[in-house]
């Protein structure tokens, strides 16, 4: 793991992983959101730096990125890891979600998924830039988001291929 970190910059650019990917600005959101979908279908959806919330093709989330922490599946559960760092390394610390944490964490994040699906189905943002230019990814992004909202479900493992 890296000792020095750096926000994500410029994600419609460098995500290359999300072979098709949005740049949005939505009012009420301080940054742009960028949306994507990897080759398999699997859905990332970064609120600037954090929150980031990344799903596997069969749109369980498997890893989110929330006040500064990783969270990943294990076995359907979430575990956060937070990073320690002393002089010399940096440490993950474990720290698995009971149920009522696990609860929380997913009512926050449907809630955020909810208010942006309904700024898309009301055509209530603005497309900064996409990849590829050509094409119109709205209406992908507005049916996955539906589904994605419909019946949140956490992964096995936080891989993207499960």
């Amino acid at each position: 793991m890296a000792r020095e970190e750096s926000d994500r910059e410029d994600l419609l650019r460098e995500a290359t992983a999300l072979v098709r990917r949005i740049e949005l600005r939505v009012p009420n959101e301080a940054e742009s959101i960028v949306f994507g979908f990897r080759r398999d279908g699997a859905a990332s959806v970064f609120f600037g730096a954090d929150p980031v919330y990344q799903f596997n093709a069969a749109r369980e989330l498997r890893r989110a990125y929330v006040d500064g922490k990783l969270l990943k599946a294990d076995r359907g559960a979430l575990a956060e890891l937070t990073r320690v760092r002393t002089p010399t390394e940096v440490q993950l610390v474990r720290h698995d979600l009971d149920a009522a944490q696990t609860a929380t964490f997913l009512q926050t994040m449907l809630a955020r998924l909810t208010q942006f699906a309904e700024a898309l189905a009301h055509s209530d943002v603005q497309i900064v830039g996409q990849v590829p230019p050509d094409g119109d990814l709205l209406p992908a992004c507005r049916e996955e988001l539906t589904q994605l909202c419909a019946s949140p479900r956490i992964a096995s493992t936080p891989r993207v291929g499960s």
